[in-house]
């Protein structure tokens, strides 16, 4: 059964059509409308214990909603889970509104969980140089992977965009990417990504399934088939190993150290933004924080007076 067909079976009209505008009119990704599916079928059975339901939303009022936040605090959610579920009922109920089918949204003045303050967890430049140069055999499985790795730091690519990419989105020194909200983006390809790429696509036919004609880049071994973003998990986790990192690496950890390594080399903050599709520039400074802190560290080691009188007590 499809995962359309599951959420037709799940939801009533009003979600399903919520759905359908996310797909057609956004162009959410399905795993972002499978997440929204979820939130809005989690909060329906709570509302079922009081009698209520999306599908009768003039009916649904801001204490429900507050409720709603009360019982994922007692089942100790994440404050990032709980936003994300807030944000799902959010965006349900101004689709209500914009079509006039309610004329408030009981959302409304309900405010997200205080956020705590998490910086993305990123590799240094040998870290990720040593992933890059991961001891694997050079057989198509192994020129895969590291092609894959070069796209996802190289062009700090979204594992969704990555694994997206087809055959004629290569094109000589730079990818066409389709990111959020189907908008497309041209990114360039660093020198060692480009040969990565021609290495493998010297190899590609030998992970072909019967289909011949399938035009993913990144194929599945067993299936012959576009990679699916379990497989690339497995792959740079597999690399990250080979490499004697002690971290748990994973794909988002790469575009996270490539925009990192961009700042630090001096690369500008709006270029960096137009290079990893962030719609808002406040998405991508989150990135200088962490330039900061390591600009902070090498002041402390290195400045003659810094860490002067740390620990002592102020006798002026």
């Amino acid at each position: 059964m499809s995962s359309t067909s599951e959420r037709d079976r799940r939801h009533g009209e009003l979600v399903r059509g919520f759905l359908a505008y996310l797909s057609v009119e956004k162009g959410y990704s399905e795993a972002t409308i499978r997440a929204y599916s979820t939130d809005l079928e989690q909060f329906e059975d709570f509302l079922g214990r009081s009698r209520r339901s999306l599908e009768k939303p003039t009916r649904v009022d801001r204490d429900n909603v507050r409720g709603f936040l009360a019982d994922m605090h007692r089942q100790r959610l994440s404050k990032t889970s709980m936003g994300r579920k807030l944000s799902s009922l959010r965006a349900y109920f101004n689709y209500l509104r914009k079509h006039k089918i309610v004329a408030t949204s009981p959302v409304a003045g309900v405010r997200n969980p205080k956020q705590e303050k998490r910086h993305p967890q990123l590799l240094n430049v040998d870290q990720a140089v040593a992933m890059m140069e991961a001891a694997i055999e050079p057989d198509p499985e192994g020129l895969r992977d590291l092609a894959l790795a070069e796209v996802l730091y190289g062009s700090g690519l979204r594992i969704s965009e990555a694994i997206g990419l087809d055959l004629n989105d290569v094109d000589s020194d730079v990818l066409r990417v389709v990111g959020k909200g189907a908008k497309e983006r041209i990114v360039p390809l660093s020198d060692a990504a480009m040969k990565r790429i021609r290495r493998y696509m010297e190899q590609r036919h030998a992970l072909l399934g019967d289909d011949y004609t399938e035009q993913a880049l990144f194929l599945g071994v067993r299936s012959g088939k576009r990679l699916n973003r379990r497989g690339a998990n497995r792959i740079v986790a597999k690399l990250a190993r080979l490499a004697g990192l002690p971290k748990d690496v994973h794909p988002h950890m790469l575009r996270h150290s490539f925009a990192t390594h961009m700042l630090e080399a001096g690369a500008d903050l709006r270029s960096v933004q137009e290079l990893l599709g962030h719609e808002n520039l406040t998405t991508t400074q989150r990135y200088t924080h962490l330039d900061m802190q390591r600009i902070m560290q090498v002041y402390d080691s290195a400045h003659p007076l810094a860490g002067l009188g740390k620990g002592k007590d102020d006798k002026d």
